[in-house]
């Protein structure tokens, strides 16, 4: 049994409806499908979740909210013309909407799940009854249904181990079954999101509950590139990555799959493919538990993201305090604080973290720190950006690090810090925000093509 899921630009219009239809009943093993809100229609549109939050906005000012559920409903009136289906469920959109309004204005995280949620939910119906009534024996599933009992904080929901269990009796139905993603329901019956990106989730937790022999994520490309395609013009296709890999690479800016989607996937062992929707014979990307090793170029992908913020706290004799670290992260722990990298020497020590982790917080946290730790010296560097070079059996080959240095040297990128995670699949580099995107197209050049792009030195 296969699991699909489809993202927000393969379920956009009615076309890529079809599009969508056709791969899932061409193939009698795709039984269980994930579907996503409906995505941008074009470059200039605006994702059905993004309508959903500015009604709750509206909302929650208390501003007239009808040009804009009109809106979102007009999304589906669209899709319903253009598929020839009977208007019916358009009623029931408008009826949910005011009902998720009128019973939960006074509590706004509530709200929020709730109306964001609607548009998979409304999808994955809208879908299933135009399949249905094209002769496919086909049901839509809600997440109470299936058995997404999913813990209950609003905007961070987590599967309850417990649902496993449940999840898996959907092997036991004939028909295709056409499931939300994005949200679970709490035991007290309340509506609460994923993270934003939230339909891999819920697709790698159903793949999971049932067991699946693979779990499809279909979406706009042909896979995972090795590198950013904005920034490198026709990178190489990454055939086969490890879930390791691909979390060290979704961390730092990946966005084809949502890093938190591999967790349900890890223990079983279950393989994930990242495939397009608009070319599905193309191969795609498979991501597994393991993978043999190429000695020839052991690096599996490059990445960089920026909006990172860096403490930094020096003490002399540092490494002979007991408990020195402890305190330090007893602090963040008070500001709700997690950090990232932790790279130290013997009287230093760094804490690299997301900046808006410090956003309205970072004076009352320099002070608590100077107050409990009695540092020598103090400072913060903002604006930081991480470059991500990822691949199993990097700890096996000698030299990769020395590759990048010199790639980095020669295209006059100055390094603020390294750091080697003792997974030894993955090497940090800390650099100037505006030099991310140079740092991408050195390192991917040099480490794949053995170019040293001099002309790139500002």
């Amino acid at each position: 049994m296969k699991v699909a899921k489809f993202g927000g630009s393969s379920v956009s219009n009615a076309k890529q409806i079809k599009k969508v239809l056709k791969i899932v009943n061409e193939d009698p093993e795709r039984k269980i499908i994930i579907v996503s809100a409906p995505g941008k229609r074009s470059k200039d549109d605006i994702k059905t979740t993004d309508l959903l939050i500015r009604l709750y906005e509206k909302v929650l000012n208390g501003i007239n909210y009808q040009d804009k559920k009109n809106e979102i409903i007009q999304r589906y009136a669209d899709i319903v013309k253009d598929l020839k289906m009977d208007d019916e469920i358009l009623t029931t959109i408008d009826e949910t909407l005011e009902l998720y309004i009128s019973q939960l204005s006074d509590k706004p995280s509530r709200l929020y799940d709730a109306l964001v949620s609607c548009g998979e939910d409304f999808n994955a119906q809208l879908i299933a009854n135009y399949n249905n009534n094209q002769g496919i024996p086909t049901r839509y599933i809600s997440p109470k249904e299936a058995g997404l009992i999913v813990t209950d904080l609003p905007q961070q929901a987590q599967i309850l181990d417990s649902s496993y269990e449940n999840i898996y009796k959907l092997r036991d139905y004939k028909e295709k079954l056409i499931i939300p993603g994005f949200f679970g329901i709490s035991k007290q019956n309340d509506i609460v999101t994923f993270p934003r990106g939230g339909s891999d989730i819920t697709g790698a937790i159903i793949a999971r509950g049932v067991k699946a022999s693979i779990y499809e994520n279909f979406t706009d490309v042909s896979g995972i590139f090795k590198a950013n395609p904005t920034i490198i013009d026709q990178p190489e296709l990454i055939e086969e990555i490890t879930y390791r890999e691909m979390r060290e690479l979704s961390y730092a800016g990946f966005g084809v799959f949502h890093d938190e989607a591999l967790q349900p996937l890890y223990k079983d062992r279950i393989p994930v493919v990242i495939k397009n929707t608009n070319r599905p014979d193309d191969k795609g990307t498979y991501i597994r538990h393991d993978r043999e090793i190429n000695s020839d170029n052991v690096i599996s992908g490059i990445s960089c993201d920026k909006g990172f913020t860096v403490i930094n706290i020096k003490k002399y004799l540092m490494n002979r305090q007991v408990g020195f670290t402890r305190k330090i992260l007893e602090v963040l722990e008070q500001f709700n604080i997690s950090f990232d990298h932790m790279p130290s020497g013997i009287d230093n020590i760094s804490i690299i973290m997301r900046s808006n982790q410090l956003k309205g917080k970072e004076s009352q946290v320099l002070n608590e720190i100077r107050k409990r730790c009695e540092v020598d010296e103090l400072s913060v560097d903002h604006d930081l950006a991480i470059l991500m070079i990822v691949g199993e059996g990097m700890n096996q080959v000698v030299g990769t690090a020395s590759k990048i240095t010199h790639a980095l040297s020669e295209s006059n990128i100055n390094l603020k810090m390294i750091n080697q995670g003792a997974s030894e699949i993955s090497m940090m580099f800390g650099i100037r925000e505006e030099d991310a995107e140079k740092a991408v197209l050195s390192t991917y050049e040099f480490c794949y093509h053995g170019v040293c792009l001099k002309n790139l030195c500002s």
